[in-house]
């Protein structure tokens, strides 16, 4: 999958890539449900909402599968820590975390098992009173050639819920189309 990510940041290839802070992480801090902490954004491409993170006060360490997208993320400041990291198999250095953030990473896990995977990854960073938000593609709208993955709010929970608890999981728009955002946290007890 990395060659993948690699060959379209080379390419150029990068609808996700607005350059814009998404709005939803932006309320988030904005609301206060999410305070300066030390944080990790999974699939920070090339470092827009980890450096405004930064900016905001917070201790980001921000990972990418493709090479080329840490490049250009380092490119654009120093404020935050970033490093090629393949979130599924390799360790991530810094924890634990208080705050974890991806945006539309653990929906193009098309295998079950591999979402689980990536959730039981983000619970085991994150520290007592830590949060997980992520943005992710939605079954709901109309039918669609492009944009996220599809994702029904029973496999985010299947995947989600033997390793954290669902705070929230609100409908939103993503890249103009169907998305859920998914605010989880530690649980005291195993599901």
């Amino acid at each position: 999958m990395s060659a993948g990510w690699e060959h379209d940041y080379r390419a150029g290839t990068l609808p996700w890539d607005t350059g814009v802070v998404d709005p939803h992480l932006e309320a988030a801090v904005r609301e206060g449900s999410v305070q300066p902490c030390r944080a990790l954004e999974i699939g920070c491409g090339t470092g827009t909402n980890a450096l405004w993170l930064a900016d905001a006060g917070f201790a980001v360490t921000a990972i990418d599968i493709a090479p080329t997208a840490i490049e250009m993320a380092r490119a654009k400041g120093d404020g935050a820590r970033f490093e090629v990291c393949d979130f599924l198999r390799q360790p991530v250095t810094g924890g634990p975390f208080d705050f974890v953030f991806d945006r539309g990473v653990f929906h193009v896990f098309d295998h079950a098992s591999e979402r689980a995977l990536f959730a039981q990854r983000v619970a085991d960073l994150l520290g007592p009173e830590g949060l997980w938000l992520s943005l992710i593609g939605s079954t709901e709208g109309p039918p669609r050639d492009f944009g996220p993955p599809r994702r029904s709010a029973r496999q985010i929970a299947e995947a989600v819920e033997p390793h954290l608890e669902i705070v929230s999981l609100q409908a939103i728009g993503f890249h103009d189309v169907a998305a859920w955002a998914c605010l989880s946290r530690r649980r005291p007890v195993q599901a």
